[in-house]
């Protein structure tokens, strides 16, 4: 399943990719009520399994009614929200992909490199994306593969901790590359306003099957720059899940950002990193999980 956030008429809504369009759920709940089915992202991710096959099963009367047509949204029309819209965490992963710890000089880490992001930096897709062009000039794009966790996980094994996985999806991280290196902390180039675009779609992970082994890629204005496969990654998304949850409970709708791989602006030569500036559009593409583009404008 194909989940999307609506933006307006007062808040994120819950909507699924249709083959004709985008499914306003909230629309159909009020012509074909049913109290078990939620309205929005997070109450779907709160209510687990029972949440989401009372909505499988809701989608299938829907379709057999006939009432599914009459709650469709162009998918260019709609006005997309971050996929998952009130994460009580976002972790995020640095320096996870072989191919760029090379590209950056960078020693391969023996431990997952952690960091984290704030509400403030989630956006959907087709969003503009604002540069903090008062404080910095070196914005980077960072393509990356995220976790959204559906079960509570702590001390999880490897071997069972993708069963706490609810799914996937597109993301950005944008960094700050001049704010991120003026402190060993990288929070403070990682944090700005709209810095984590995510989407277009939370798909579940029935649909993606292995997530270390997907087409990732990153296109700037048309050109692509980077693109590589999730399984370059030093620490695979199972191990990454493990791993957090020793040191912190994961609870439905934490996102973990995977890292990102080669190709980024800070891996070219100094006298070739040409950084983002308005009017930059940005398209992050991962295998089976659709693309989510920004248009970057100034501040």
């Amino acid at each position: 399943m194909k989940l999307v956030t609506i933006d307006g008429d007062g808040g994120g809504r819950l909507g699924v990719k249709w083959d004709e369009g985008i499914l306003d759920i909230r629309a159909a709940l009020s012509m074909v009520p049913d109290p078990e089915v939620p309205a929005d992202v997070m109450a779907l991710l709160e209510g687990g399994e029972t949440a989401l096959a009372a909505l499988g099963d809701y989608l299938q009367r829907l379709k057999v009614s006939g009432n599914d047509s009459r709650c469709l949204l162009p998918e260019e029309e709609v006005i997309f929200g971050p996929c998952v819209t009130r994460p009580n965490k976002i972790v995020c992963v640095g320096l996870n992909y072989r191919k760029h710890a090379a590209e950056t000089n960078a020693a391969i880490p023996a431990f997952p490199i952690l960091f984290n992001k704030f509400h403030n930096a989630l956006i959907g897709h087709r969003k503009d994306v604002p540069l903090p062009e008062r404080v910095s000039s070196e914005v980077d794009y960072e393509a990356e593969l995220a976790i959204v966790i559906g079960k509570t996980a702590k001390y999880v094994e490897k071997e069972n901790a993708l069963e706490h996985v609810f799914g996937y999806c597109c993301a950005n991280d944008l960094s700050a590359r001049d704010l991120q290196m003026r402190t060993p902390q990288w929070l403070l180039g990682k944090s700005c306003d709209g810095f984590s675009p995510l989407g277009p779609y939370l798909v579940t992970a029935d649909e993606v099957g292995d997530p270390n082994d997907l087409g990732i890629r990153c296109a700037v204005n048309g050109e692509v720059r980077q693109r590589s496969r999730t399984s370059d990654m030093i620490f695979g998304c199972d191990e990454i899940v493990s791993y957090v949850s020793r040191h912190m409970t994961l609870v439905p709708g934490d996102v973990i950002l995977t890292g990102t791989p080669e190709g980024v602006v800070l891996g070219y030569p100094k006298d070739r990193r040409v950084y983002l500036r308005a009017g930059d559009v940005v398209t992050v593409e991962i295998e089976k999980l659709g693309s989510l583009t920004n248009r970057m404008i100034g501040e």
